[in-house]
């Protein structure tokens, strides 16, 4: 098999823990990408050493998860998650165990992890340890928990999430008993942090199989239980091809409800600033019936969302928004308008605030703003050119200056 440069590159990391007398394995989404000859991301180690075992043997590490065992260690550049082998007593709000134990044996650290899939543990020579029949579940492309699906989702309901993002990425069928138990315990996903849940959801609509297990969202109506998105009709919402959560946002925000606010999701500004950006230029397109209003549409909203809002015109569509004619909005034209614009953002404006004050001896106030953007627009539509005169001559003839 291909794929085992980063493993190499961890070797050094596991044979220090060995040649100090500790277990020490690869385990987790590593080694099933691995075995499914997956690109490799991070590499995380299991092993019997414990947090300030592991501490005491690396010159750089970083004590991300002490208290749960997981300590990171930086090596060559690289950082290593290392979690020593544990045992974990009952869970209190469906999402973080009452204590953890550290324990010295391989199984009994397996045997909580979420899915058969990612149960898998491989040494230093490539060799696996598969006690729950996960390559086997591989070979039959199901995802299914590790012994019993109701205990595994009364523990953390956010495994709920991450059994249908791992479908959404890998394209598996969900075991019939493993879904079930997902029916039976979505609700316990409301006790989650919206942070976790927002993470989850993201991956889950870049995933690859996204169209077949969007629609497992309503079925199990995880909806319900999420702030934001339970107050509109997500029933409605269609997702026919993997998008970023801003582009999911966008549509999703095509259906505005007063009062409803997207805030509750805890995201950043920037990303939701972009999602309602790029939802106001999907409402406003389809209105742009004139050369010139095109124009001002892509100097309003810039190259690279234009470029985007075309990528999302299947998803548009099955939707059910109102699109505009290939004809009039693909690359060529977006590309062409955008080069022939004089400015490309405000700040290339030949005048600002400040010279319109100074020209027109006024103080600041809602004249200026009206003043500006006019003055903006007519440079855009060539109307004038971007020179400090004359705009300011333009302004004198053309807006009214209380």
């Amino acid at each position: 098999m291909s794929n085992k440069a980063p493993f190499l590159a961890a070797l050094p990391v596991m044979q220090q823990l060995s040649d100090h007398g500790y277990q020490a394995y690869f385990v987790g989404g590593a080694v099933r990408d691995y075995l499914m000859q997956r690109p490799i991301n991070d590499i995380d180690m299991t092993t019997s050493a414990t947090p300030d075992e592991v501490e005491a043997l690396f010159d750089h590490t970083i004590p991300i998860g002490k208290e749960h065992g997981t300590i990171n260690v930086v090596w060559q550049g690289d950082n290593y998650e290392i979690t020593t082998f544990r045992t974990e007593g009952a869970y209190i709000d469906h999402r973080r165990p009452s204590e953890v134990s550290f324990v010295r044996d391989l199984y009994l650290d397996v045997e909580r992890r979420d899915f058969t899939i990612n149960a898998i543990a491989m040494d230093h020579q490539f060799q696996i340890l598969d006690y729950f029949n996960g390559q086997q579940d591989i070979q039959a492309k199901v995802i299914r928990t590790v012994s019993n699906p109701h205990a595994r989702f009364e523990e953390d309901a956010l495994r709920i999430l991450r059994g249908l993002r791992f479908q959404s990425q890998l394209g598996f069928s969900i075991d019939s008993e493993t879904y079930i138990a997902m029916t039976d315990l979505a609700s316990d996903i409301s006790h989650l942090a919206i942070e976790r849940i927002m993470v989850e959801l993201e991956k889950l609509l870049k995933g690859q199989y996204v169209a077949e297990t969007f629609s497992s969202l309503s079925d199990l109506h995880i909806w319900d239980y999420l702030p934001y998105f339970k107050a509109l009709p997500m029933d409605r919402i269609h997702v026919t091809a993997p998008l970023t959560l801003p582009q999911f946002l966008a549509i999703v925000m095509t259906y505005d409800i007063q009062g409803v606010s997207m805030k509750q999701l805890k995201r950043s500004n920037d990303e939701i600033r972009h999602a309602e950006k790029l939802c106001q230029a999907i409402k406003q397109l389809p209105n742009v019936s004139t050369k010139s209003a095109y124009r001002q549409f892509v100097y309003d909203f810039g190259k690279l969302l234009c470029l985007e809002l075309l990528d999302m015109q299947s998803l548009l569509q099955a939707n059910d928004i109102t699109q505009v004619s290939p004809l009039v909005f693909n690359m060529q034209t977006v590309e062409d308008t955008w080069q022939s614009l004089e400015i490309t953002s405000r700040k290339q404006l030949a005048i600002d605030g400040k010279i319109l004050m100074q020209a027109f001896n006024k103080k600041a106030g809602p004249w200026l703003k009206d003043a500006l953007r006019r003055a903006e627009c007519a440079v855009v539509q060539q109307n004038i050119p971007n020179d400090e005169q004359e705009i300011i001559e333009w302004v004198k003839a053309n807006v009214k200056i209380p």
